[in-house]
């Protein structure tokens, strides 16, 4: 019933049509009877999965004799909604294509969250870290297995400043050190033209903003930073 619902058919559509694939071609009499409805809602309803294209009928002695059609016509269904829907979706792409690229900030929480983040970063071309912390590493102890792979096959190359000497070689990244007196939770992710403000605590959270002048403000403070850096 739930799953005849699901395919677009109201309750009592699904109950009428149900009834008929157990009894077979039926009068609208038995089918009140085994559905539970009232004649008139049978009537209207059968209406309804006429227009539907799910049963069909034939005269006997003046009386319409309903019968349901093949199942498959569900799929049919379905697949006709399909085709009507297209255009429209492709319009609504399009608009939330011109809208996605307005975004300029988002804000993301928990461990699901960031890892949006760092899957948008293997899009990139290079990824600059300030304030690597081995809290990262503890928040998302695998996941960061699989990141750092992936971002090797896709030679995506890192340079990181790091808060911790824990913190050693990396596939295809560069690490320099900051002294410890400087670590804290809070690491910035720069690429491509974003930047990615993350705080590293038990429920982390971050900041993405989409803006070329401030990753670019971030970028000229990482190179600084880099110099310094041991």
């Amino acid at each position: 019933m739930e799953e005849l619902r699901q395919a677009g058919l109201t309750e009592n559509e699904s109950k009428v049509y149900l009834a008929l694939l157990e009894l077979g071609p039926s009068l609208a009499g038995n089918i009140s009877r085994k559905s539970g409805l009232h004649r008139r809602t049978v009537y209207d309803t059968t209406e309804m999965l006429i227009k539907k294209g799910l049963i069909g009928y034939i005269l006997k002695n003046n009386r319409r004799l309903f019968q349901a059609s093949d199942p498959k016509r569900l799929l049919e269904m379905l697949r006709e909604k399909e085709n009507i829907l297209a255009p429209l979706i492709q319009g609504l792409s399009a608009k939330y294509s011109i809208t996605k690229e307005k975004e300029e900030t988002n804000f993301y929480k928990g461990k699901e969250g960031l890892k949006t983040i760092f899957e948008d970063q293997l899009n990139a071309k290079e990824i600059l870290i300030l304030g690597a912390s081995t809290k990262a590493y503890e928040i998302l102890q695998f996941y960061f297995k699989w990141y750092d792979k992936t971002r090797k096959q896709k030679k995506i190359k890192a340079r990181i400043i790091a808060q911790d000497k824990n913190i050693k070689k990396l596939p295809f990244a560069e690490i320099r050190y900051l002294p410890k007196k400087y670590s804290n939770p809070v690491s910035v992710n720069i690429y491509s033209d974003k930047t990615a403000i993350i705080l590293w605590a038990s429920q982390p959270l971050a900041i993405l903003i989409k803006n070329k002048e401030i990753a670019e403000g971030y970028k000229n403070y990482f190179e600084l930073l880099w110099k310094i850096a041991k």
